[in-house]
């Protein structure tokens, strides 16, 4: 196995396992996928997951369930990039539509959107509305810096065109096998809010 192969295996599974999102059979499973056309077996990798403490995802995380009472669904570790988010946080509006819930917008990020967070310690948030209105739209961007900036520093030029971004932000998440995100998470919370009206 060439010098560059193995540095890029070694990358993205430093990657995956200080994302917190996958377990150890998961990022062999992903492994796999994106070296397909490599014969590597995977379980010859060390691969040990974070030990991280959790204190500003659960910050992230509790506000992403507060905005579930505004009628924002909000989605962690949505799509790989901002394409695929889009279209997860449209497909999730059908099911939730389906199931007589009328969200009026959402917000996500990425896994690339974690990928900056671990590296360069910023996480930013896409936000819209489902009904391609620029208005609804800023005021679910507003509505999700409001809650945001309760706990973290928040760079922003409130306008549709831009993400909000958490800057500094540590991503600091560890895995938790007793919780769902991305789309089923998002669901669940959805539906099982406390709308305080």
């Amino acid at each position: 196995m060439n010098k560059d192969l193995v540095e890029e295996i070694e990358y993205m599974i430093d990657l995956l396992a200080k994302s917190g999102f996958f377990d150890v059979s998961e990022i062999e499973e992903i492994l796999e996928d994106q070296f397909i056309d490599e014969d590597i077996d995977f379980s010859k990798f060390d691969i040990s997951l974070n030990s991280f403490d959790n204190v500003n995802f659960n910050k992230l995380e509790n506000v992403f369930k507060a905005l579930a009472n505004e009628d924002i669904v909000a989605i962690h570790n949505c799509g790989y990039d901002l394409q695929e988010g889009v279209g997860d946080a449209f497909e999730l509006n059908v099911h939730l539509r389906n199931n007589k819930f009328n969200p009026r917008g959402f917000c996500f990020y990425t896994f690339e959107d974690i990928e900056d967070a671990i590296w360069d310690n910023k996480l930013k948030i896409t936000f819209g509305d489902f009904e391609d209105s620029e208005k609804k739209a800023l005021e679910i961007g507003r509505t999700v810096k409001k809650y945001l900036e309760k706990d973290f520093t928040i760079v922003w030029d409130e306008t549709v065109n831009n993400q909000i971004e958490i800057n500094p932000f540590k991503w600091d998440k560890s895995f938790d096998g007793q919780k769902e995100y991305e789309i089923e998470g998002a669901y669940d919370i959805f539906i099982n809010r406390q709308v305080l009206k």
